[in-house]
C-alpha cells in the first residue's frame, strides 16, 4: 500500500469520527464554520473559548457535557494544521495550572501545624497543580471513539510540542492520563488471521506496518499464513484499533535474511515441525501513545503462548534491523577517528579498489551507494571490516545514560534479549542498505533468563552477547 493509499485510510477515520460526533454535537459554532475558515481566526477562537469554559462550568446533566464536549471535538477535526496548533495552544496557554494559586497552596501547607491540617494543605496544593485542561481533556473519554480522539490529538502535540513550554505541558498532561487509561493490565491480547480478522482491520495492518512494509494484499495474506503468526494488543475503548502488533514467522533454525523469510513463493511450513519463532516486525500503530510501552510485554506474552501452542518451539528470537549503524558509522568516519580499520582490513578494501590507500573513503561510498555489492570481491572484502564495526556499534556504543545507542538495541536488551547473531546482507531492500548497509540481527528471548538478563542491563547497562558475536569483536 502507498503512501497515498495509507494517506487515504487515515483520513477515512477521522471522518468517521467526525460523523459519529454529529448526532452527539450541538452549538452556533459548529464544524460547518470552522470548516469555513479552517485556520481558526481571532474571531473564531474566541468562540472556542467560551465553548472551553462553558464546558468547564457543568452546566446540565451527562447529555448537556457531552454535547458539550463533542461539538468542541467536532471543531478541531474540521479545522486545518494552523487552526489545531492555534486550538492547542489557547488549550496549553489559557487553561493550565493557575501558578498564584498553586504558590497559596505552598504557604498553606508550609503555616500548616497540626496532622488534619497539614492533610486538608496537602489536599489543597494537589487540587491547585491540576491544571483544567485535565478536566476538559477528560470530557472526551465519554464520547464513542473519544479515546481515539485522544490519541490522534497528543500525536498532533508531540508534532509542535518542541515549541514553548506551554505546549510540552499540554503534552505531558495528555500523555500521564493516556498512560493511566492504557495500563497493560486493561488491554487485550488478540490473534489476527486472515479468516477471521475484518477488511477495515486487515487494512490497518498493512497502513501501520512500520518494519517491513507490506506491499500488496497478496504480500499481508502471506504474512498470515498457517506457518505465521500475527499478534495484537488492543484497549477495550479502541476494539477495532490495534495498538501495536507483532509479526512472527514459524521457522527451523535462526532466519539470517528477511527477504527469504518474507518470499511469498517459499513453502510453507508445517507449524509442528518448528523450532524457532521468529518476531520479525513490531509496529506501534498509534503515534499519540509514543513513549507509552506495550512492547516488552507484547513479545513475553506471544512467546509464552506460542510455547504453550507448539510444544516443538525451542527457541524464540528476532530477525531486527539495526537502523542506527550507517548514521554512527558516517559520523565516525567524518570525525577521522583513528585506528577504526586494522592493517589487514585497510589492505584488503584497497586490494579489493585497486587503490593503495583510502579505504575509509570507499567506506563512506560505502554508505551512500549499493552497487558493491554486485561485485563479489568487494563484498567479501567489506564483509569483515563492516560486520566487525557493526558489532562494535551494537555491543559497545553506548548513550550519555550508559544504555545501548542502536534504540532497537535497547528496546530489545531493556526485555531482556542477548544480542545472538549478526548476519550480513539480511536486508538487501533500498531501506535496509541505507540503514545498516544490509545487516540484521537476531536477538534471542532465553525464556528461562529474560528476568535475569533485564536486570543485567537496566540495573549495571551489561549488554549481553554471545560467544558468537565476540568473536566478531575480536576481529
Amino acid at each position: 500500500m502507498g503512501v497515498q493509499a495509507k494517506s487515504g485510510f487515515l483520513d477515512r477515520t477521522l471522518r468517521n469520527l467526525r460523523s459519529g460526533w454529529r448526532s452527539i454535537a450541538g452549538a452556533s459554532y459548529d464544524a460547518s464554520a470552522a470548516s469555513d475558515r479552517p485556520d481558526l481566526p481571532e474571531e473564531d477562537l474566541e468562540r472556542v473559548r467560551k465553548r472551553m469554559r462553558e464546558c468547564l462550568q457543568k452546566r446540565g446533566g451527562e447529555v448537556s457535557a457531552r454535547s458539550r464536549a463533542a461539538a468542541m471535538g467536532h471543531v478541531y477535526l474540521a479545522l486545518d494544521p494552523t487552526g489545531r496548533e492555534r486550538f492547542l495552544r489557547l488549550m496549553a496557554e489559557e487553561f493550565d495550572v493557575d501558578r498564584n494559586s498553586v504558590d497559596m497552596a505552598i504557604g498553606a501547607l508550609r503555616r500548616a501545624e497540626g496532622l488534619t491540617d497539614r492533610f486538608e494543605a496537602e489536599e489543597g496544593l494537589r487540587r491547585a497543580l491540576q491544571a483544567p485542561r485535565l478536566e476538559l481533556l477528560t470530557q472526551f473519554n465519554a464520547l464513542p471513539d473519544g479515546v481515539k480522539f485522544l490519541v490522534e490529538l497528543r500525536a498532533d502535540l508531540l508534532a509542535i510540542a518542541d515549541k514553548d513550554a506551554a505546549m510540552l505541558g499540554l503534552e505531558r498532561d495528555l500523555k500521564e492520563l493516556l498512560t493511566s487509561w492504557f495500563d497493560v493490565g486493561f488491554l487485550e491480547l488478540r490473534r489476527i488471521t486472515w479468516e477471521t480478522a475484518s477488511a477495515a482491520l486487515l487494512e490497518k495492518l498493512i497502513a501501520y506496518e512500520a518494519v517491513h512494509a507490506i506491499e500488496s494484499w497478496d504480500d499481508l495474506k502471506n504474512r498470515l499464513d498457517s506457518d505465521r503468526r500475527c499478534y495484537g494488543y488492543f484497549h477495550p475503548r479502541m476494539p477495532h484499533e490495534p495498538l501495536i502488533f507483532v509479526e512472527v514467522a514459524l521457522v527451523s533454525g535462526l532466519a539470517d535474511n528477511v527477504q527469504a523469510l518474507l518470499d511469498a513463493d517459499a513453502p510453507v511450513v508445517d507449524p509442528e515441525s518448528a523450532d524457532t519463532a521468529i518476531f520479525y516486525s513490531i509496529s506501534n500503530a498509534q503515534k499519540g501513545l509514543a513513549g507509552i510501552s506495550f512492547g516488552n510485554f507484547l513479545i513475553k506474552r506471544v512467546a509464552a503462548d506460542l510455547a504453550g501452542e507448539l510444544k516443538g518451539l525451542k527457541t524464540f528470537s528476532t530477525l531486527s534491523p539495526i537502523p542506527g549503524f550507517a548514521k554512527w558509522l558516517d559520523k565516525t568516519l567524518a570525525q577521522g577517528k583513528p585506528k577504526l580499520l586494522t592493517q589487514s582490513e585497510r589492505r584488503s578494501l584497497n586490494l579489493a579498489s585497486g587503490r593503495s590507500k583510502g579505504a575509509k573513503g570507499l567506506l563512506k561510498k560505502v554508505l551512500a551507494k549499493t552497487a558493491w555489492t554486485e561485485d563479489e570481491n568487494l563484498r567479501h572484502a567489506l564483509k569483515g571490516p563492516l560486520m566487525r564495526l557493526c558489532a562494535l556499534y551494537l555491543a559497545e556504543e553506548r548513550r550519555g545514560d550508559g544504555r545501548a545507542l542502536d534504540p532497537v538495541a535497547h528496546f530489545h536488551l531493556s526485555n531482556g534479549a542477548v544480542m545472538e547473531q549478526l548476519n550480513w546482507l539480511a536486508d538487501t531492500s533500498e531501506k535496509g542498505m541505507k540503514q545498516s548497509a544490509g545487516m540484521m540481527i537476531n536477538y534471542l528471548y532465553d525464556l528461562d533468563r529474560i528476568e535475569a538478563n533485564h536486570e543485567d542491563y537496566t540495573g549495571s547497562n551489561t549488554v549481553n552477547v554471545s560467544s558468537a558475536i565476540r568473536a566478531i569483536l575480536k576481529g
